[in-house]
């Protein structure tokens, strides 16, 4: 049984997705000296990279970037880890990014390991929401909202050509 794939969002829309994030982040923090961007490995981290540079060409502010893992199958069985000491992370604002929201249980359990110190602020960013909630925390910046069904899957390519496939 083959997968049929259904392009979402060519390379052109995810870039557009990309610099309207950006830009939404720059409005939201331009009286911040600067801001910690946290990706969720593997593909959050991809995207984090890439609004980080963005980001830097369009303001002065001093960005951190930050690359957070933990196993998205079963965030409660291993520890959650950064490339950075979490306590750097306190009173700054940080904004955390994933490609995929759905159930919302990777989020939830990154910020929850966020939040183990004082934040000035938590801004969650996705490149696609489906919407299909079971934990209680939504994302504040949001490239697309997608209506599928729970069967359905979204894969986002990150790469030369970026690409956002349902199946």
């Amino acid at each position: 049984m083959s997968m049929e794939r259904t392009l979402v969002l060519d390379h052109d829309r995810v870039q557009r997705k990309l610099e309207r994030i950006v830009h939404q982040l720059h409005e939201e923090n331009c009286e911040e000296k600067g801001i910690v961007v946290v990706g969720i490995a593997p593909r959050g981290s991809l995207l984090a990279k890439r609004l980080s540079e963005q980001l830097r060409a369009v303001s002065d502010l001093k960005i951190d970037l930050v690359e957070l893992k933990l196993d998205k199958e079963d965030p409660l069985t291993g520890p959650a880890t950064l490339n950075a000491d979490l306590k750097d992370l306190k009173d700054r604002v940080v904004v955390l990014v994933d490609d995929v929201l759905m159930s919302g249980r990777t989020l939830m359990h990154a910020a929850t390991h966020l939040v183990r110190v004082p934040l000035k602020k938590l801004t969650t960013v996705v490149l696609v929401d489906r919407r299909h909630r079971t934990y209680p925390i939504r994302a504040d910046i949001v490239g697309l909202t997608l209506s599928t069904t729970v069967q359905e899957h979204i894969s986002v390519e990150l790469g030369k050509k970026d690409a956002v496939f349902l199946s």
